[in-house]
């Protein structure tokens, strides 16, 4: 197999047949899709009410498609054009706004937000920002999940190794906290464990350079990386083995 060319920092995501390829690919020897759902099924079993799903930065809706059925009507957010085109395939349904966070406009108010995965692609410094305004499309006693990867375990350090990024949900929860009162009731850390398993060098260091596609961070040669993997991923049984817990910090609105 000839030498895959790393895929130029921060464009996978945008890039439809790129990023779905990666990201069957990683999909298929994660549990993280089956261990999130488990997660994001208990926090729909304590909401108050069902009415409305808004799910920010969906991508191509594999997540959209499972919580729509629990909702009367379901609104999104992406703004990526090919991303809009697999959603629609995938969850008909929703509907679709085009437009980014801060310039969108959502007359619907939520039960339930999810914001799974997306700040990486967010400069650090509107993070806050943004998060406040999808709180602000909340109903009164909703839900706004933020869900991103632990920083302390393998896949992120791997990331910070490589691009020196960090992202970490802590940090913006205290920040949250710090808000005058009034927008948020209650900030809760919630972790969802998850781990990537494969015999195959190749797919591990294709899944592997799918997390290093940063934003704004140089993309990795692929030698660098595959003798990243062989050195620090490798178990004592030959497996490759990523563990990619992920945070989910949990906002709630107040109830009046």
């Amino acid at each position: 197999m000839e030498p895959q060319k790393p895929v130029e920092a921060g464009t996978l995501r945008t890039q439809e047949d790129a990023y779905r390829k990666a990201f069957t690919r990683f999909l298929a020897g994660t549990d993280e899709k089956s261990n999130t759902h488990a997660y994001l099924r208990d926090m729909v079993g304590r909401l108050h009410a069902r009415q409305v799903l808004l799910d920010v930065g969906p991508a191509d809706g594999t997540t959209t498609r499972y919580l729509a059925p629990y909702f009367e009507r379901t609104v999104c957010i992406e703004p990526s054009e090919p991303m809009r085109h697999a959603l629609q395939r995938a969850c008909p349904q929703a509907e679709v706004v085009g437009e980014p966070v801060m310039e969108a406009r959502i007359e619907a108010r939520a039960d339930l937000a999810l914001l799974s995965h997306v700040l990486y692609y967010v400069p650090r410094t509107e993070w806050v920002a943004t998060v406040s305004r999808i709180m602000r499309w909340l109903a009164p006693g909703g839900l706004l999940l933020v869900l991103l990867q632990n920083p302390d375990e393998a896949c992120m350090r791997m990331v910070r190794h490589f691009t020196g990024a960090r992202f970490d949900l802590r940090e913006l929860a205290d920040e949250l906290a710090a808000l005058p009162p009034g927008l948020i009731s209650g900030i809760e850390l919630d972790t969802v464990p998850a781990s990537y398993r494969s015999s195959d060098l190749d797919e591990t260091v294709a899944t592997a350079a799918f997390h290093l596609s940063i934003p704004g961070t140089p993309a990795p040669r692929r030698e660098a990386v595959e003798a990243y993997v062989r050195e620090h991923l490798r178990n004592g049984e030959g497996e490759y083995v990523l563990r990619h817990d992920q945070h989910a910090l949990r906002l709630q609105r107040p109830a009046s």
